[in-house]
């Protein structure tokens, strides 16, 4: 059975959650939302971030698909509550993933994430449930989801940004950093640059992936991508033109895009 997803985010951030379920597995169908006009969500309150959260979820209640992808985790840490409370599909998010990529031997994580995430404490907590005795230092980053939408990632303030939120997690000796933002896997080239060898990066959507086995069956690792059949439908609340060419630089192709209003159910075919 050909199953569709339904992912979301504030921008592009969810493509590489995207990314990692197409790695995984060979056959399915996506609805991918960027809620373009409210980005970035990582400096709103709480309270906004929960009705954004029912809104999205309503939106995708109508639409013809199988399963909910949280793609933000600023909205995973702040309403995941909200999402399972109001969706009628099945919920798989970043989170509650990461705990499937820790260590036995971890002692000391460091996590990089927006600051309405870090303030939440989702990711201590979650890896406390099943590893109590890890050390978890979390890093608010406020500036660098609009650096990564922007796309300027080799310049010399995106740089310095990057290493002055490194310097709490190095000082505090981490053995790993959990990418707790859905963007900030498209700065793992620079952060393997910018951090010593025996660092290693958690991407959560490689957990998320691997959570998606028994529901989407069978992952093909080997299978070519060519012979993958994966259908990816794109909607934004704006900017249809501006969000299609970064995901040009990001996936190698342009795709259309069309623009929705979270009040009507206009993807629904």
């Amino acid at each position: 059975m050909n199953y569709r997803l339904g992912l979301f985010d504030s921008g592009i951030g969810g493509t590489t959650v995207l990314k990692s379920i197409k790695e995984r597995h060979s056959e399915f169908k996506a609805i991918y939302l960027a809620d373009t006009a409210r980005m970035p969500y990582g400096s709103r309150s709480p309270v906004e971030i929960r009705d954004i959260a029912q809104e999205i979820i309503y939106w995708f209640n109508v639409q013809q698909i199988d399963a909910i992808i949280v793609a933000c985790n600023t909205t995973n840490s702040l309403a995941l509550d909200v999402i399972k409370k109001h969706s009628i599909f099945p919920i798989f998010d970043l989170v509650n993933s990461t705990v499937e990529l820790i260590k036995a031997s971890d002692s000391r994580l460091g996590v990089l994430a927006t600051s309405s995430t870090v303030s939440s404490k989702a990711y201590t907590k979650s890896i406390h449930t099943f590893y109590p005795n890890i050390y978890v230092i979390e890093e608010g980053c406020p500036e660098l989801v609009p650096m990564i939408e922007e796309g300027d990632l080799s310049s010399t303030e995106c740089i310095d940004v990057i290493t002055k939120h490194l310097e709490p997690l190095l000082a505090a000796d981490v053995e790993a950093i959990v990418l707790g933002c859905s963007h900030y896997p498209i700065l793992k080239p620079m952060l393997t640059k910018l951090l010593p060898s025996h660092i290693r990066l958690i991407d959560p959507s490689i957990g998320l992936a691997k959570k998606l086995d028994n529901f989407l069956k069978t992952p093909h690792l080997s299978l070519e991508t060519s012979k993958k059949k994966i259908e990816i439908h794109f909607c934004v609340t704006s900017d249809p033109f501006g969000f299609s060419t970064k995901m040009q630089s990001l996936l190698g192709t342009k795709p259309e895009v069309e623009v929705i209003s979270l009040r009507s159910p206009s993807c629904v075919s």
